[in-house]
């Protein structure tokens, strides 16, 4: 598979910078987004400073679904669905869930709050917001769960982000985001193949959605859908048909490099970011029904499975 290293890939094509749009609609809280991950990182690095990166927040589980009347039927079956998803992408899925996500709109409002302080910021609330579910099973769906998540999380003003969960435009935003998201493009309307995502569009009550995740690219050589988990060569070749004048390959990062960028790692992630296996020394490990996550030890420090862990080892009196 394809690794990327981004300080060799900005060659300005014919096509021009900035001509090229990726919009990708995800959840916080959907397995397939949280096992796209290394893909879409891989993605970001190497169209760095040569597309424009939008991302929509498709609100998988809402504030007004109705209440599953066996609660704990529901979070053992769904946890049997994420670790079956989990066997495809090769993610970490948590030992166990602890309960199933009352609504995604909470970490959607945080995750939007967060592009304010720009894109580092961004990436690294998302993440820890769906390590919540993957790694500890227990979702951030509240917005005192969010909090909880968040604290001491290293280059986010975090106080900041909670003052701005209510902030009328950062609601207004994520509504837009979920009525786009409930609007798919005819290209992903007539998407379909092999796999487990067939097609590209999901029904819900109301209507339908984009199949999460989805990313849509836009360039001077047309538009493709790419919905659903789809394979780095499938979204290279999206690339090349909406840029086609521009060069699109990657080389790999070193494990150090990829941990101090990214700060969390799967095994996914090693793979196509490095190019191996081996994560850095300094890596924290934490272990999951589906393998390690590597944390950087600044990550480490504030981890929600670093902090739970050392605190069930305290002797209680």
């Amino acid at each position: 598979m394809t690794s990327v290293r981004p300080d060799r890939l900005r060659h300005p094509g014919a096509d021009g910078d900035g001509a090229v749009e990726i919009v990708e609609y995800t959840d916080p809280a959907c397995p397939w987004a949280w096992g796209s991950e290394p893909a879409f990182r891989l993605l970001r690095a190497l169209t760095a400073g040569r597309a424009r990166w939008r991302r929509v927040f498709g609100i998988l589980f809402d504030e007004d679904d109705d209440p599953a009347p066996d609660p704990a039927a529901e979070t053992a079956w769904y946890g049997r669905y994420i670790a079956d998803i989990a066997r495809h992408t090769r993610a970490p899925y948590a030992h166990r869930l602890h309960w199933v996500a009352a609504t995604s709109r909470p970490a959607s409002l945080a995750a939007k709050a967060a592009e304010r302080q720009g894109a580092t910021a961004a990436e690294r609330v998302l993440r820890r917001l769906r390590e919540t579910t993957f790694v500890l099973g227990t979702p951030a769906d509240t917005a005192e769960r969010v909090r909880s998540a968040l604290t001491g999380l290293d280059g986010v003003d975090v106080g900041r982000l909670e003052a701005e969960l209510g902030d009328p435009e950062v609601v207004a935003a994520v509504r837009r985001d979920h009525a786009e998201a409930r609007d798919p493009i005819p290209e992903a309307h007539a998407f379909h193949a092999s796999g487990p995502h067939g097609t590209g569009v999901k029904e819900t009550d109301d209507g339908v959605r984009y199949a999460l995740p989805t990313l849509v690219f836009s360039g001077p050589g047309g538009r493709v859908a790419a919905p659903g988990w789809r394979s780095v060569p499938e979204y290279l070749a999206a690339l090349r048909t909406v840029a086609p004048r521009q060069l699109w390959e990657a080389a790999p990062i070193g494990p150090g490099e990829a941990l101090a960028k990214y700060r969390s790692l799967t095994g996914p992630d090693l793979s196509l970011l490095t190019g191996g296996t081996t994560p850095p020394p300094a890596a924290v490990r934490v272990d999951t029904a589906g393998g390690p996550l590597w944390l950087h030890p600044g990550e480490a420090a504030t981890h929600p499975a670093l902090i739970a862990t050392a605190e069930s080892k305290i002797p209680r009196s």
